[in-house]
């Protein structure tokens, strides 16, 4: 159930309506009694006297569209241009659904992922490094990546956050979706400007509500999901070293990473990363990545 966040925005503004453009006090008539005439400015030596101005008179209506403006109607100032997709004075792409990457058909290495300009979706249980991964892998890129991970969005909700901890309910699955959301339009903006992005979550292959359906209708076809998934008792340890509300009990972990197992034989790529470190991780996922680009999973 998806819910609306804000109010609407206020109707631009319509012709005939607000301020007239080009108002000045000089268009008024002027009374008669409006104090003393103006005082012509002194003559410069050399040159002829001009006659002094004429009576104020009352202004006229807007020239035609072939009719010059006179000595005493201002010419009309045009609209300003619609700017609606910049920031200042830059203009930025706007953001579109991300498409399959594409490789020469000629080509007879496996591309390099580490200049291209991707969307990665780094998926694992709670404990299996998503976070540390993304993190490093965007830092060691040589193009500029983001890292956008979907719990730090949902919890920009401050009071009023639906901790799932506490129970799944309509609440919680809305600030899920919307965070979601949120995710998939910043990554699409991001990469439109060039900027790569590595998006990691904890999806589940056997429940739509938190699945892939919804990354891919919010980022796009392009979208490389990735699967990292140590064994049960990395992710105990890993767990263990957490604080807050992203520490979950040993029962939980369990139930995550048991459900998590279902990504195997889905056909996307998997890294058992129990025995690797962050930077290994990271060097794995470059491969991975090499072979999805030129052979994108169906998902």
């Amino acid at each position: 159930m998806q819910h609306a966040v804000g109010s609407p925005l206020p109707p631009p503004p319509q012709p005939g309506h607000g301020p007239a453009v080009g108002w000045s006090p000089a268009a008024h008539h002027p009374g008669p009694h409006q104090g003393a005439a103006p005082v012509p400015p002194p003559v410069a030596p050399g040159h002829p006297a001009q006659a002094p101005p004429p009576h104020p008179v009352a202004p006229q209506h807007a020239p035609g569209p072939h009719q010059a403006p006179g000595p005493h109607r201002a010419a009309p100032v045009p609209p300003a241009p619609d700017t609606g997709g910049t920031t200042g004075h830059v203009p930025l792409p706007p953001g579109a659904p991300v498409a399959v990457p594409s490789v020469p058909p000629a080509a007879t290495a496996l591309p390099d992922p580490a200049s291209a300009t991707l969307a990665v979706l780094l998926i694992g249980p709670a404990g299996a490094g998503k976070t540390s991964v993304a993190k490093y892998w965007a830092d060691h890129r040589r193009v500029p990546t983001a890292h956008i991970s979907l719990d730090d969005v949902r919890e920009w909700v401050r009071s009023g956050f639906a901790d799932p901890q506490t129970g799944w309910n309509e609440n919680s699955e809305a600030q899920y979706r919307l965070a979601r959301r949120t995710c998939g339009f910043s990554a699409r903006n991001f990469l439109a400007n060039g900027i790569s992005c590595i998006l990691d979550d904890a999806v589940f292959p056997d429940r739509p509500v938190v699945g892939l359906g919804g990354w891919k209708r919010h980022v796009g076809p392009g979208l490389l999901p990735v699967v990292l998934l140590p064994g049960l008792d990395i992710v105990l340890e890993r767990n263990a070293e957490r604080s807050g509300n992203r520490r979950l009990t040993d029962e939980e972990v369990a139930r995550i990473h048991g459900r998590m197992a279902g990504w195997y034989g889905s056909g996307l790529p998997i890294i058992d990363n129990s025995q690797l470190d962050v930077p290994e991780t990271a060097r794995v996922l470059n491969e991975v990545l090499s072979r999805s680009i030129a052979s994108p999973p169906n998902w």
